[in-house]
């Protein structure tokens, strides 16, 4: 019994040396965007990608952070997106209607479509425009996290996770400042602004943030069609998922697939049923979304540890077109769609 116990206590010794000095790192430099967000009008999300960005070098140079780096920008982020099943329940969609599902069902669907289409008269990567317009129509980085999960990685995958998470960042930032102008500039009532802000912008954040700074039922409005919107995360998951799965059968027959539906997906799911049937304590449903937006934030920090800035340099501007087209589009969509559907 005390070889069995030294043994895993050597494991377990095992085990810290080699991640914790790698993890340790990605944690400092989420905190660190953390406590810049909290005191700038920074995003959180974007300075995690950038001070990675920063000290990239690191990673290239010491191999004792690279596991948990790698550790932190996989499993870590899985545990974000599994934690964020709590904040889906069924009363939102109840709550808002189905005409508002429709909207946002149509959006995605379109979007995903322009983005394939769009990419491909670009001359980029399939794999890349999925991506991009999974992270625009969904909920940005933590779609596009979730989203590069499931495709088959390349030399490009990083790089490509890299540009969509800055991209839609960034174009989040802008849509938070500009859309409340443009929508009191055309008298666009609270409640329809917020539905609109809601459909509209990539990141949950700027959505509270637009929201909020028209009026307090816009901002209500608006954060309740954005979490119905985040749990489009998972079927788009899933069906992405299966046609990895069947561009892989059609290529070959004798290599291992990955299973139809990821199991931190599955996760996600049993998460949010819980959520709607009233199984998860109130006073659990904050430390659990603050727990996933921590883990959200060091796998974007570990992301950016692990970019190679001199490709990033070579990526050029076709990427930076496709987001902005995307974008554009899915304001249009959402607009004429809750003019038509959500007043």
């Amino acid at each position: 019994m005390i070889d069995g116990a030294q043994e895993r206590l050597g494991r377990i010794q095992l085990f810290l040396s080699r991640f914790v000095p790698g993890c340790a790192l990605a944690a400092l430099v989420a905190m660190s965007a953390q406590f810049v967000a909290e005191h700038s009008q920074a995003p959180a999300m974007l300075m995690a990608l950038l001070f990675g960005m920063v000290i990239s070098f690191v990673y290239e140079t010491d191999p004792k952070v690279r596991p948990g780096i790698d550790f932190s920008a996989t499993p870590v982020l899985k545990i974000g997106i599994v934690l964020l099943g709590v904040r889906i329940s069924a009363d939102v969609a109840i709550e808002l209607g189905w005409q508002t599902l429709s909207v946002l069902i149509i959006a995605l669907i379109t979007t995903m479509a322009l983005g394939v289409i769009a990419g491909r008269i670009l001359g980029l990567d399939r794999n890349f425009t999925i991506l991009t317009a999974g992270a625009v129509s969904i909920c940005g980085a933590s779609a596009a996290l979730a989203i590069s999960s499931v495709l088959p990685k390349s030399k490009e995958s990083e790089n490509q996770l890299f540009v969509t998470i800055a991209g839609v960042t960034a174009l989040s930032t802008v849509a938070m400042i500009l859309y409340p102008v443009l929508l009191q500039q055309f008298e666009i009532g609270d409640t329809l602004a917020g539905k609109i802000i809601g459909a509209t912008i990539h990141d949950v954040a700027q959505v509270v943030g637009a929201g909020f700074s028209i009026s307090e039922p816009a901002g209500d409005t608006a954060t309740l069609v954005k979490l119905l919107r985040v749990s489009l995360l998972a079927p788009t998951v899933i069906v992405v998922a299966l046609m990895m799965r069947h561009r892989a059968n059609a290529a070959t027959a004798d290599v291992k697939h990955p299973p139809i539906i990821p199991p931190f997906i599955l996760a996600f799911l049993i998460l949010a049923a819980l959520n709607s049937v009233g199984a998860i304590p109130d006073g659990l449903m904050e430390p659990i979304t603050t727990v996933s937006r921590a883990a959200l934030l060091t796998a974007i920090a570990a992301v950016g540890l692990k970019t190679n800035l001199r490709q990033i340099a070579s990526v050029g501007y076709k990427p930076i077109i496709l987001l902005v087209t995307e974008t554009i589009f899915i304001a249009i969509v959402g607009t004429i769609g809750f003019l038509i559907l959500g007043r």
